[in-house]
C-alpha cells in the first residue's frame, strides 16, 4: 500500500490512478489529519509526501514519521513545486528517501517509487554491530561510542549503517549516493563528503573507523 498526501486534487487523482495502473495499492489524502487517521489504522509500504500542505507542511509530517518507532523506516518520497537547494537538503537530511520536483512525469515518478521500494527491501533483518568503541542498533536507531549516546541525522545514520553492512568493503561514491540519496543525487556536489565529515566528528574517537579510499569512496574496517 502506498499513501499519497497531496492537497491538489487533480495531482492526487492522477498519481493514485498511475500507481494503481502499475499494480500498486494506493490511497490519497488531501489533509494531514486525514493521513494521520489512515496511518493509525494501517501502515503503508511507502509515502508520497507533498511539501506545501494545509494544517502542517510536509517537513513537519516527515519529522513526525521519522520520530516514531513504528514509522521511522517507512520510505518517503517528497513532492514539491519548490526546487531550491535548501528545500532539497531540508527534506533529504530530514529523512526523505527521494525528492521529486513538480511538474514531474508519471513514468519518472513510477521509476522512483520502484527504486525506493527496492532499496527498502534490501534492508537487513534485525541485527546490531559492535566495532571497537562503536555500537549501532538499527532497529532502535541507536548509536553509542564507549557507551555514550550519539545523535545522528537520518542520512548520517543511513551512511553509517550501509558502511557497517559492508564492513571491509570499499563503497564507491556512486554506490553511496545511489543507496542513500537515490535518483536525485548529483554526482558533482560535495553532499556525501560533508556528511562523512560531520559523521566522523560526531563519532569522536570512533570516527577514525571510517576510512577514505582516495579517488574511490569510503569503507569501515577490515582489509582493502
Amino acid at each position: 500500500m502506498i499513501f499519497l498526501l497531496e492537497d491538489d486534487e487533480s495531482i492526487r487523482k492522477l498519481v493514485v490512478y498511475a500507481l494503481q495502473s502499475q499494480g500498486f495499492e494506493a490511497a490519497g489524502f488531501e489533509k494531514p489529519s486525514e493521513f494521520w487517521h489512515a496511518m493509525s489504522r494501517k501502515l503503508p509500504e511507502l509515502v508520497l509526501l507533498d511539501v506545501m500542505l494545509p494544517e502542517e507542511d510536509g517537513f513537519s509530517v516527515l519529522k513526525k514519521l521519522r520520530a516514531a518507532t513504528a514509522t521511522a523506516a517507512i520510505p518517503v518520497i517528497m513532492l514539491t513545486a519548490k526546487n531550491t537547494e535548501f528545500d532539497r537538503v531540508t527534506g533529504l537530511d530530514g529523512g526523505a528517501d527521494d525528492f521529486v520536483s513538480k511538474p514531474f512525469g508519471m513514468m519518472e515518478l513510477m521509476a522512483r517509487v520502484r527504486a525506493v521500494l527496492r532499496r527498502a527491501e534490501k534492508q537487513p533483518s534485525e541485527q546490531q554491530w559492535q566495532v571497537g568503541p562503536l555500537f549501532v542498533c538499527p532497529q532502535r536507531r541507536q548509536v553509542q561510542v564507549n557507551g555514550r549516546e550519539v545523535v545522528l541525522t537520518y542520512k548520517e545514520f543511513e551512511i553509517l549503517s550501509l558502511l557497517l553492512q559492508q564492513q571491509g568493503r570499499v563503497l564507491t561514491r556512486d554506490v553511496l549516493m545511489d543507496r542513500i540519496w537515490g535518483l536525485e543525487a548529483e554526482r558533482e556536489n560535495r553532499t556525501l563528503d560533508v556528511h562523512i565529515r560531520t559523521l566522523r566528528q560526531k563519532l569522536g574517537e570512533a570516527g577514525g573507523l571510517i576510512e577514505t579510499v582516495r579517488g574511490v569512496g569510503y569503507k569501515l574496517g577490515g582489509q582493502a
